[in-house]
């Protein structure tokens, strides 16, 4: 089964859901801003993606100006990351999308061709 981390108030959030639909794709809501992941679960999902810790963070966010993060992310560690993103979801660029073998952040046109179910 997919989860799917959004956040209602989120277009980018309410784009991926509509396509999921659309699709016919059953997935597991899950408030990002309530229920982030866990760190070691947040650890698992960046290893499985190949992305780097960086590409999960909401940067164009207000949590992420007030917290100045664009100066401290250099001298903070991955676990120190990892568990700043588990403890505000509002951190984490959304939609996060993620089943056993898969995962995408945010939701661009590479996101729409790796959960896409028809051929193309």
């Amino acid at each position: 089964m997919i989860k799917f981390y959004a956040y209602k108030g989120c277009s980018s959030c309410r784009t991926a859901e509509k396509f999921l639909k659309d699709q016919e794709i059953p997935y597991t809501f899950i408030d990002i801003t309530t229920e982030p992941p866990s760190p070691k679960e947040l650890s698992i999902l960046v290893k499985k993606s190949g992305l780097e810790l960086k590409k999960f963070l909401n940067t164009s966010g207000e949590v992420y100006r007030e917290l100045g993060l664009k100066d401290k992310l250099a001298s903070m560690s991955e676990v120190e990351i990892v568990k700043l993103l588990a403890g505000n979801g509002r951190l984490i660029k959304r939609p996060l999308i993620a089943d056993d073998t898969r995962v995408t952040v945010g939701f661009k046109d590479d996101a729409e061709k790796v959960w896409s179910t028809k051929k193309r």
